[in-house]
């Protein structure tokens, strides 16, 4: 056989391709509450709970802040909560981390607040293009990953460090 049969066989056992159904609220919190330029795509995850691949899909997006970054963070999580947002109920979901995973609806969304363009992704220069930041402000980065949600599963939670 192949490499090209070996690659094409691999792709049909693959996770199913990704929508971006579960990026929707994320995407209009990002837009409309933080008023954030995003750019949503879709994507697969290696999901700790199942031990597999799921599908799901991520926001890129950049905005301008005139409290500085890190008071924004703090701002931006009390915004999430207050609409409407919960956390996940997995206590293995980042609990001490700068990402923090939220749940509304169906779909559970990893939020990460960042001062600086980190990923070097043909959408984060998208948005920093887009993104005009006033003298005075400062420009930050918010990268998020949402899936289906899932029932918590401590179970299966990863092994920490002691």
């Amino acid at each position: 056989m192949s490499a090209l049969h070996s690659i094409i066989l691999l792709a049909g056992i693959a996770a199913p391709p990704a929508d971006t159904a579960d990026c929707v609220a994320a995407a209009r919190f990002l837009r409309e509450d933080r008023r954030m330029v995003a750019v949503v795509e879709r994507d697969t995850f290696d999901d700790w709970r199942t031990r597999k691949r799921v599908p799901g899909c991520r926001i890129t997006s950049a905005g301008a802040t005139d409290i500085g970054v890190a008071r924004e963070a703090v701002r931006f999580y009390e915004r999430v909560r207050a609409t409407g947002w919960t956390r996940t109920p997995d206590p293995a979901d980042a609990p001490n981390e700068a990402s923090l995973r939220f749940r509304q609806g169906g779909s559970d969304c990893l939020f990460n607040v960042n001062a600086l363009a980190m990923l070097n992704t043909v959408a984060e220069e998208k948005v920093n293009e887009l993104v005009t930041v006033p003298s005075g402000q400062a420009r930050y980065h918010v990268f998020v990953m949402c899936m289906p949600a899932m029932p918590a599963a401590a179970s299966l939670a990863p092994e920490r460090e002691q």
